[in-house]
């Protein structure tokens, strides 16, 4: 018994000494989630401040003394890449102790990838890639998303430009599923609600010189020219436009609604129209929260305008692992039946396909170097014009 004491009594100095240095006796399990993006290319901007979002999602969990777990966030670059995309992917899926992840902002990547996380079994929460099929193109469980769909921005985008009245309409989009679904979505869109289509050109994603493309569409006299990509593009295109005299309004959807866009395109970024799911930070539901917190960690780059569905993403996830535990099967059962779950972008509900049933569009023009939504511009205050009116 003395001995048995002995060694119990040494234990405890043990344990007091790590304790007196700042070591917890009982240290939390370790959980690791993935954030997957576009850290590098063309659309960085979009990728970096998601991962950021998701980061602080991470933080505010790891400093909360409630938390059962510490959480590790194992962030990858897909470069908005669909080889690239399943490369990582399968790197995060295959990773035993990667329990859960928030994936992709280029619909192109997510689409390659949801098989993957379907074959591992890897529950994930897309967080800005807004191709219908990613949902809705298959059943598997694992996949959800809490953003709206192109289906959502462009039946929107449709009404409201023609309710300004616009007629006459050039389409250009990229030839990946992004741009293909784009045109395609917004060509019904735009039929129903009186439009009339002139052109359709499909350009490649890596394309520079537009010069065949916009001198066909000049000499149609368009009063729009609608844009189904990514910024990189939509920047060389607007440019383009100017170089060769066209005054046609330029509209795009959510893949030019990014700072990028506005410093690449420079002056003539002015009057852009663009349109988004959800709304700005300062109008989300939990929107000023995110923004305190987020200006607090000091993160280099700006959130962005889908950072706030990063975020709300992350925060599902680990609120779930919180209630049932670091268990792929049991998360994904529970992302399952999310239903009117509060968010920092509002009620979060996931329909039998895993997409979020919320879809809020939002309006946006650039003014002044930024987008503003266009209730708060001039140009819906009559002060400003747009063009081809």
């Amino acid at each position: 018994m003395k001995g048995v004491t002995k060694a119990f009594a040494i234990a405890s100095c043990f344990a007091f000494g790590f304790a007196m240095l700042g070591t917890p006796a009982f240290a939390k399990q370790k959980v690791k989630v993935a954030f997957i993006a576009p850290l590098t290319g063309g659309v960085s901007a979009n990728g970096i401040g998601g991962r950021d979002s998701a980061d602080l999602a991470v933080k505010l969990h790891n400093s909360d003394p409630k938390s059962k777990y510490e959480y590790e966030l194992v962030a990858l670059d897909d470069e908005c890449k669909p080889d690239i995309g399943v490369q990582v992917a399968t790197k995060a899926a295959a990773n035993k102790d990667i329990v859960a992840g928030v994936t992709h902002y280029c619909s192109a990547v997510a689409m390659g990838t949801v098989g993957v996380y379907h074959k591992f079994g890897l529950p994930v929460v897309v967080w800005g890639a807004v191709l219908p099929d990613i949902t809705y193109g298959n059943d598997y469980k694992e996949v959800h998303r809490v953003n709206g769909t192109m289906i959502n921005q462009n039946e929107t985008n449709a009404k409201f430009m023609t309710g300004l009245g616009y007629k006459r309409f050039a389409i250009i989009h990229d030839t990946t599923d992004y741009g293909k679904g784009h045109n395609k979505y917004f060509s019904k869109a735009l039929t129903e609600d009186g439009g009339q289509i002139l052109a359709t050109f499909g350009v490649t994603a890596d394309q520079q010189d537009f010069t065949a493309e916009l001198t066909s569409i000049k000499a149609l006299k368009p009063q729009v020219i609608y844009f189904g990509g990514l910024t990189p593009i939509g920047v060389r295109i607007r440019s383009q436009m100017e170089k060769l005299g066209i005054d046609a309004q330029f509209e795009g959807t959510s893949g030019i609604m990014s700072d990028a866009y506005i410093s690449g395109a420079g002056s003539l970024a002015e009057g852009t129209v663009a349109f988004l799911e959800g709304a700005p930070a300062e109008k989300l539901p939990g929107g000023k929260f995110f923004m305190e917190n987020y200006k607090k960690q000091g993160y280099a780059e700006a959130p962005e305008v889908y950072g706030p569905f990063a975020y709300a993403g992350m925060d599902l996830i680990l609120n779930i692992i919180e209630q049932v535990g670091p268990n792929r099967a049991k998360i994904t059962k529970a992302l399952g039946a999310i239903k009117d779950k509060d968010s920092i972008i509002g009620k979060i509900t996931f329909d039998d396909h895993g997409q979020n049933t919320v879809a809020v569009i939002t309006k946006y023009v650039a003014q002044d170097g930024k987008w503003v939504v266009w209730e708060d511009s001039e140009y819906a205050s009559g002060k400003r014009k747009l063009k081809g009116l």
